[in-house]
């Protein structure tokens, strides 16, 4: 198992309608210090919150800068961020905030987003909350390749609605240094090929990513649950990701290296 002075911390975050649970089997399979890898629930999606309803992207990506105060956390040793799906907002925000506190990010299934873009900018103010829609709607918007009927029926029975505010909130980027934080694309539902593809003709979902300035990608074919459908394969991405050399950034002391995640 590799020590705690070589790898760093690791934040994991699932995205809509899932909380720290969604992790459980990649952690299990994750062959590393176990005291430095935290699956967060982020705000809204806490079932024991009696304001979950109400809250935002803003909530979110302060309770992830929180689990980033930590003492083994900081510019000279930042942490691994895993942002599944929706969870590219707040992890987005954070990045523009707090760059130098992530060594590297590795998006599952997921990209950063664009500022002024929002998840659902029409849905209407009335929606206090949008729950996991029936399987055959959330096949058409997203795969549900590799997932037994076992595996389903647990993300039905432990699904929380997702908030209303985070699915409207535009978030606002300034911060050009979030785009040079060292990144690894997980491909799963969309094909690595497809993605760089869609960056490079500025398609809106995928844009950004043509803004980054050190990308790994990596193709693990399944659908958009990969920590479910190909645990293994996936904790083995993040360990990978997790022992990558850093990339030097402009004013950075840090020796540049090609290793890829």
């Amino acid at each position: 198992m590799t020590t705690p002075n070589t790898t760093p911390a690791i934040i994991l975050i699932a995205g809509h309608w899932l909380g720290d649970w969604a992790w459980d089997e990649v952690v299990e399979q994750l062959d590393l210090d176990h005291s430095r890898v935290f699956a967060i629930t982020l705000p809204g999606l806490d079932d024991a919150d009696p304001d979950r309803a109400t809250r935002t992207l803003d909530d979110q990506a302060t309770a992830i800068l929180d689990a980033l105060d930590r003492p083994d956390v900081s510019a000279e040793h930042p942490a691994l961020v895993v942002a599944h799906s929706g969870a590219n907002g707040p992890v987005s925000l954070v990045l523009d905030r707090c760059p130098d506190l992530v060594g590297r990010v590795v998006w599952v299934d997921s990209g950063p987003m664009a500022s002024g873009t929002a998840f659902a900018p029409d849905l209407p103010p009335e929606v206090t909350e949008l729950p996991l829609p029936a399987f055959d709607v959330l096949s058409q918007q997203a795969s549900l390749d590799g997932l037994s009927a076992e595996v389903l029926d647990r993300f039905r029975a432990r699904a929380i609605p997702e908030p209303g505010p985070v699915l409207r909130q535009r978030i606002e980027l300034t911060n050009p240094a979030r785009n040079a934080v060292p990144t690894t694309l997980v491909c799963c539902s969309i094909s690595s090929a497809q993605v760089l593809d869609m960056a490079r003709g500025g398609h809106p979902m995928f844009a950004e990513v043509a803004e980054l300035e050190s990308v790994d990608v990596v193709d693990l074919p399944t659908g958009h649950w990969p920590m479910w459908s190909r645990a293994g394969e996936l904790a083995d991405v993040i360990r990978s990701a997790a022992l990558s050399p850093r990339p030097a950034r402009p004013g950075s002391s840090a020796t540049a290296s090609d290793g890829t995640a």
